[in-house]
């Protein structure tokens, strides 16, 4: 099974700010990056995901609040707590597809992706059109 993933933007729909109001990720994201890579998923009908700084891997039908966090705050422990949640929800995936842009890739996500116990399993992409 595999699973298409990216991560967050800091571009965000500012009437989702309300207190309390929870919402699915492509409701949140308003970046034009992960919008591609969200209708190029939907379209092949590809499980996918975003990497958010503050919730980690953040599935299509969960729904959070808005947020504001930079890649830059997050703390040891944080990091600690976003590699956890990383591995336990991407543990059953046979292959793990990254989409990056490798001019704008924060050593965050690098650092992630190479020191979660699923690396073997990671392939990092940069074409939206290698989502099938």
């Amino acid at each position: 099974m595999r699973v298409y993933l990216t991560h967050c933007s800091a571009k965000k729909d500012p009437t989702l700010k309300v207190k309390n109001r929870k919402v699915t990720p492509d409701r949140l994201y308003t970046s034009s990056k992960v919008q591609g890579f969200i209708n190029s998923c939907k379209e092949a009908n590809a499980k996918w995901a975003i990497f958010s700084d503050k919730y980690g891997i953040w599935f299509p039908d969960e729904l959070h609040e808005w947020y504001d966090k930079d890649p830059d705050t997050v703390t040891e422990d944080e990091f600690r707590k976003l590699l956890r949640d990383f591995e336990a929800k991407l543990t059953g995936f046979d292959e793990i597809y990254f989409y990056y842009n490798p001019g704008r890739f924060h050593p965050l996500y690098e650092r992630l992706l190479s020191q979660a116990k699923v690396k073997g399993k990671i392939v990092k992409f940069t074409h939206k059109s290698d989502i099938v």
